[in-house]
């Protein structure tokens, strides 16, 4: 965005790239903000969905090829790499959950990958792939899915229909139902209960999307504010560090919501008596 105020660039890059109706009843791309807001439900924001996409198709691409390629005697240091994360993620289910459900390893696995990747594209060059889009005429082009409370809601609502799901599936719905009627406190705060424990229900969804879209769009705000406010000649004193510093935040981020989901899963598999 040549000859852009630094008000404009931070805008235009904060931005998604935005399909749906506008008010004349056509369909269309968005080109500003207030547009999108008005397009309502029924938008869809296309950069996140592609580059969702994207990094999914490449989590089981990169994973299948080390699969593949397997080996005893002479492992390649890319099945190296995938054994060590592989190990972790089966270490942090066996600590933290207690029930037996074989889909939990490998659910926390995609999460813990897909997630990664997603905030992995912090660290590609803010103008780079907008610059790109722009040239093949797309307005606006935001690479982190994660840097949209759409796609973080999303992910955290279906971890919510599992908790649910199987909550339900262990505990009947009788016994669903008494864990929110009657506890903590007992039969006679029936109604107290029930407010508690589904404020505690809501706030798990809500904290696991809004804690990774806050910090992964504060970081992407912060590269967003290098480029928009420092001289070219000085931005890479300051980019790298953040970008080294970020690089535990992208990783910390992805750990986290993975834990929480074995947490959550582990919770709804408990069988009060």
């Amino acid at each position: 965005m040549s000859g852009a105020s630094p008000a404009e660039y931070i805008s235009h890059h904060i931005q998604n790239l935005t399909y749906g109706e506008h008010q004349d009843g056509t369909w269309g791309f968005a080109h500003t903000a207030q547009e999108a807001a008005q397009m309502g439900f029924v938008a869809i924001n296309v950069d996140t969905m592609f580059w969702s996409l994207f990094t999914g198709i490449l989590f089981c691409c990169l994973f299948r090829v080390a699969a593949a390629n397997a080996s005893i005697g002479s492992p390649s240091k890319w099945q190296l790499c995938v054994e060590l994360v592989v190990e972790m993620v089966w270490g942090s289910v066996k600590d933290a959950f207690t029930g037996k459900n074989a889909i939990i390893a490998p659910l926390s696995l995609t999460i813990f990958v897909w997630i990664f990747l997603m905030n992995l594209m912090d660290l590609v060059p803010v103008d780079f792939i907008p610059y790109a889009t722009q040239l093949a005429g797309l307005s606006h082009m935001k690479m982190v899915p994660t840097t949209d409370v759409n796609a973080t809601f999303g992910m955290s609502l279906s971890i919510f229909a599992l908790m649910i799901y199987y909550g339900i599936k262990m505990k009947g719905i009788g016994g669903f139902a008494a864990e929110l009627a009657f506890h903590p406190f007992g039969k006679a705060f029936l109604p107290v209960n029930l407010i508690l424990e589904s404020v505690s229900m809501i706030a798990k969804p809500l904290s696991l999307s809004l804690r990774l879209f806050g910090n992964m769009f504060a970081g992407e705000l912060v590269f967003v504010l290098i480029a928009a406010l420092v001289p070219f000649y000085l931005q890479f004193i300051l980019a790298v560090p953040w970008a080294i510093f970020h690089i535990l935040v992208i990783t910390l981020q992805a750990y986290i919501f993975m834990m929480l989901t074995i947490v959550y899963l582990g919770q709804a598999h408990e069988v009060h008596h």
